[in-house]
């Protein structure tokens, strides 16, 4: 998957306006412009489409942390310069304040069943030797468990507001 899909999706699961994101990538002070945001959701076969690099899908992520979870003491989150698939996962298991069992409802919501073995390799550190690559199935599931509880078919007219933790 790419960071363009992953945006969309995330985009259209909470209805995101332009403001908002814009004012997602303000909460770590990374300025984007309304076009940047735009290119950036055009569809892969629009002249007009633009890739949305790893640090800038990195301040995304940050900002929508911070947006949901609030800010920390301390500095800003650095944006990554290389994102893999699961570095994106455990940013979005953060921003949502999942635990792996929720983890696991969302996947399972989405068709996708694994033990909590599996996904435990998925947050280990590259050099374990129980590390495991996220696959885009994986993240392409959960993505579609946040879209099912988030988003169910039936209040798609309603605004979106943060659930309550």
């Amino acid at each position: 998957m790419t960071n363009n899909d992953i945006l969309r999706r995330l985009r259209y699961t909470f209805d995101f306006s332009d403001t908002k994101m814009i004012a997602l990538f303000k909460h770590v002070d990374c300025t984007v412009t309304r076009e940047q945001v735009s290119n950036w959701l055009k569809k892969d076969d629009d002249e007009q489409y633009a890739g949305c690099n790893d640090s800038t899908f990195s301040n995304f992520l940050n900002g929508l942390i911070i947006e949901r979870r609030g800010r920390q003491d301390g500095p800003l989150p650095e944006a990554e310069k290389k994102l893999t698939n699961n570095i994106i996962l455990r940013k979005l298991k953060i921003a949502f304040d999942l635990k792996n069992e929720g983890l696991l409802t969302l996947l399972s919501q989405a068709g996708l069943n694994i033990s909590k073995h599996e996904l435990s390799a998925f947050f280990r550190r590259a050099d374990h030797k129980h590390y495991r690559q996220c696959k885009d199935q994986v993240l392409r599931n959960f993505l579609q468990g946040i879209q099912l509880k988030y988003r169910p078919n039936n209040e798609a007219e309603e605004p979106f507001e943060w659930p309550q933790s």
